[in-house]
């Protein structure tokens, strides 16, 4: 029969928080995948790569929410059983609080571990991914970025201004630079257009004139219809890995060569892109960030778990659940904020390493104590 309790009341904390989870994860993509409309809007990408890119950041947008939600589907679920008298039939059979906690305990840090394969497997490789599809593909949509009186400059090496852009997609007094520096090209024209020929997109310009300075040399023409072609033109995309996107594995390896640590048997050549020394603190934090950070669950949890302690008959049980709520909701902020504390000082970091496990044995412990005191284990 206590399995029985145990696994209904297991089952309806998870129901609610994959509900929530799921329900929560879906709406805050939704604006942040319209914010991605950029990518089409302004770089010129097809709608494939869009939606493509919109929907890898979904794991990334789960893994943010799961503390906050894991800890609010316990508290609501463990809160209604209470106001239900649902936890009394707990009681009556036989279970004691410290049971339950256990088994909780238990299921915690389950949750824990699913939540370090998202934030160390599943997210890295599909911020990954989405990068890459960014890195390999095209502009194929280039008139679409063109916005008129703006410099443009979503192709990398080149700038673009148009006066006037009328209906059909016709660009008046148009600019163009092409190249920096000492050495540069500045084309004029009347008017121009889009146009694409195969796989090759060019601007066809009317009336206008280009002037080229190299090494101080400068030479011009003018002419009455000529090709731009804007083929050979790269986006100004970030092309190289950001460190949330480098696999922890590799992170580690980078950690363990910058620190020269010796400790395990790693190519002293090993390279992966932003495996710097001045970029130590953002690997040590990104570190945290997928492995530490996850430990605050079983806290939370326990932390939901208090609500036992008070029964709904109790005058003060309403405040109780909003002061619970609270100290859960600060633990998640305190969580967060120790990021900023990560340095490359690998001592000075232990402190806020062990913070959740030192939390995780206060609460275990004031359990103990609470049930002791107030004789209820048996």
């Amino acid at each position: 029969m206590k399995k029985i309790l145990f696994r209904k009341l297991l089952y309806d904390c998870l129901v609610f928080f994959l509900i929530t989870l799921f329900s929560s994860g879906i709406i805050i993509w939704v604006f942040q995948a319209v914010n991605f409309l950029d990518i089409i809007v302004e770089d010129g990408r097809n709608y494939l790569i869009y939606l493509n890119f919109s929907l890898l950041n979904f794991p990334k947008v789960l893994s943010k929410l799961v503390p906050f939600i894991i800890f609010l589907s316990f508290l609501y679920v463990i809160g209604k059983y209470e106001l239900n008298n649902e936890l009394i039939i707990f009681w009556n059979f036989g279970i004691n609080k410290i049971e339950l906690i256990n088994f909780f305990v238990k299921f915690s840090f389950l949750i824990m571990l699913f939540q370090i394969f998202l934030t160390a497997g599943i997210v890295p490789k599909s911020q990954d991914l989405a990068r890459s599809l960014l890195r390999t593909s095209s502009i194929n949509y280039l008139e679409n970025f063109i916005k008129p009186k703006i410099f443009n400059d979503a192709v990398k090496g080149l700038t673009i201004y148009s006066n006037s852009k009328d209906e059909f997609g016709n660009l008046k007094e148009i600019y163009l630079k092409k190249g920096s520096g000492e050495n540069f090209q500045i084309t004029f024209a009347r008017e121009g257009r889009f146009k694409q020929v195969g796989s090759n997109q060019f601007l066809e310009l009317n009336y206008g004139e280009t002037i080229s300075v190299i090494n101080n040399k400068i030479t011009n023409f003018k002419f009455k219809k000529t090709d731009f072609n804007l083929s050979n033109f790269e986006d100004n995309t970030t092309t190289y890995k950001k460190t949330q996107e480098v696999a922890t594995i590799d992170l580690f390896k980078c950690y363990h060569n910058l620190m020269n640590l010796k400790i395990l048997n790693i190519d002293e050549n090993f390279q992966v892109e932003n495996c710097r020394t001045n970029n130590v603190d953002n690997i040590i934090k990104e570190l945290y960030k997928r492995i530490i950070i996850p430990l605050y669950i079983p806290v939370l949890i326990l932390i939901s778990l208090l609500l036992i302690f008070k029964s709904k008959e109790n005058t003060n049980y309403p405040k109780y659940r909003i002061l619970i709520f609270l100290v859960g909701f600060c633990t998640i902020i305190l969580s967060e904020m120790t990021i900023r504390l990560i340095n490359q000082d690998f001592i000075k970091n232990i402190k806020f390493f062990i913070i959740p496990i030192i939390l995780l044995i206060c609460l275990y412990y004031n359990y103990l104590i609470q049930f002791k005191n107030s004789k209820v284990l048996k």
